[in-house]
Parts: structure tokens; sequence; C-alpha cells
């Protein structure tokens, strides 16, 4: 069995509160892109894991195991698999790999398997294992509020090509959230991200997105913001920070100006990848 594990964006990210148990409620869209990691499920007597790629855990921490664990405790199911993990995502980078592949991994299995858990079944899982793991199982343009787990469709009518560079060392996301408590940012207008989305104005997008942890992270790693200032100078008609950093992603009016950006951007930029958002 052959899956996808695509890496997403967040073309707006607002946090609108806290509760209780220290979790924050956020309120942003995200959407998935054509990068992904790929994994290759074979039958087997045990569960194990192997990764190519990425210096990444083969252990019970990583998440493909974890959501492999997860499948079993809720049904009791005791069979086994090789899971093969093919790094493409980079690491730290706020495009979601780890929880891309925790849920491909929970879609596999459950089809490996043959558990016949629906979907609503398998996001409610994988919102224990991590907040974006709900939309990446869906894969779908998405409003996701709660602390990720209420989604929403957003309609998009066209793909958007992109350039995504990687400036600094991945950040810790607790830290991130702890230093944006002091800074208190103001947020945007996430109805009016989700109109610039339908009608594919990335103009209205400018105007109107905000990812309330990018001025932490820039304060802390300004290497994001010289990233977003190339991208602007190469053509992007739209560049944020993905999730709490390391990416930047810019967006492009045509495939051909993204092409152009990246020819002269990958000489500059260790990391950087040409690809596209997906329907």
């Amino acid at each position: 069995m052959h899956l996808q594990a695509k890496a997403k964006i967040n073309w707006a990210l607002e946090i609108t509160g806290t509760r209780a148990d220290g979790y924050h409620l956020l309120d942003g869209v995200m959407q998935s892109l054509a990068l992904c990691d790929e994994l290759d499920i074979f039958p087997a007597d045990t569960l194990s894991l192997s990764v190519d790629g990425a210096p990444l855990s083969q252990g019970e921490d990583n998440l493909v195991l974890k959501a492999a664990k997860a499948l079993q405790q809720h049904t009791g199911c005791m069979l086994g698999a090789h899971i093969r993990l093919q790094k493409h995502i980079p690491m730290g980078a706020g495009l979601g790999g780890g929880s891309a592949d925790c849920a491909a991994a929970l879609k596999g299995l459950n089809d490996l398997w043959q558990l016949g858990l629906s979907t609503k079944t398998l996001l409610d899982i994988g919102v224990k294992l991590g907040a974006d793991v709900p939309f990446c199982t869906l894969g779908t343009p998405m409003r996701a509020q709660g602390i990720g787990e209420i989604l929403s469709p957003v309609p998009c009518k066209r793909t958007f090509p992109l350039v995504l560079l990687q400036p600094c060392e991945g950040l810790s996301t607790k830290e991130i959230f702890t230093a944006y408590h002091a800074e208190n940012p103001k947020g945007g207008n996430v109805d009016m991200v989700i109109k610039a989305l339908e009608n594919g104005d990335l103009a209205l997008m400018e105007q109107s997105s905000v990812n309330m942890l990018e001025a932490v992270s820039v304060r802390k790693k300004p290497e994001l913001q010289q990233a977003k200032d190339a991208l602007y100078r190469c053509g992007a008609a739209f560049a944020r920070m993905t999730g709490s950093g390391s990416v930047v992603f810019g967006a492009f009016e045509t495939a051909q100006q993204a092409k152009e950006a990246y020819n002269t951007l990958s000489a500059l930029y260790q990391t950087c990848i040409l690809t596209e958002t997906t329907a």
C-alpha cells in the first residue's frame, strides 16, 4: 500500500483564547500542498517503522507508530505492519509533516487491517495525537477552529504556485506560544481570508491575513523576515510564515513567476522548494 502524506500551509493563523487545560484555541485557514512524504505499508506479524530522508526516531515516540497503537487500542486489533516512511517535508517547518504522516498511517492501516472505521472516528482518534492531524486526514481546504478539531470546508477555485524557504532551524512551538502571550499581537479577518481563497484573490489575502505567531518568531529568528522580503522581491503576491515556523512561503500569480523566483532563491537558500496547493 502506497500513500502520500501531504504538507500544509496556514493562510491565516489566529489565537482566540486558551482552554482550561492549557491548549490554545485557534481560528485559521489551511490548505494542503503537492509536497508530500510517502508511506509504504506492508503486512507483517509485528509493528515496525523505517525512516529514510530525515533523522527521525523509528521508535514508539514517532507519530506514525503512535497512530498504529491508537488504532489497536481503539479496536482491539493486534495485526502487524511494517511501515516505510520517506521524508520529503522539511522538519520543524510548520508544514505539518508529522501530522500528515500520522494521518496517512491512520487511513492506511484502517484499510490494511480492514477495521472499517468511519472518517469521524479517525478524526476523533487523530485529534488526540496532534491538533493538525484531523485536517491532514481530510486534506481539503478548511477553516480550523477550536484546537484544530472543528473543521469547515472552504471553497477554492484554483491552485496557487508556491515557493517555500526554510531560512533557519526549527523553532520550539511551546516557546513561541509562550512568547506570544507577552506580545498579544493584532489579528486579521479570517472571513475575508476565506473569501480571498474562494476567489483566488492574493491581493485580498495580503490585506486580510495574519499569522499571529509570526512577529514573535521573527523577533527570535530575523532570518524569517529576510526570507519573506526575498520572496516579495522575487515577485510573490503574498508571503507568510506557516505555523510557528521555520518555513515561510510565497504565493505567486503564475507558475512561471514561481519558477523564476525558485531559480533565483535556490541559489541563496539551502532549503528552497517549488510546489503548489492542492484542491
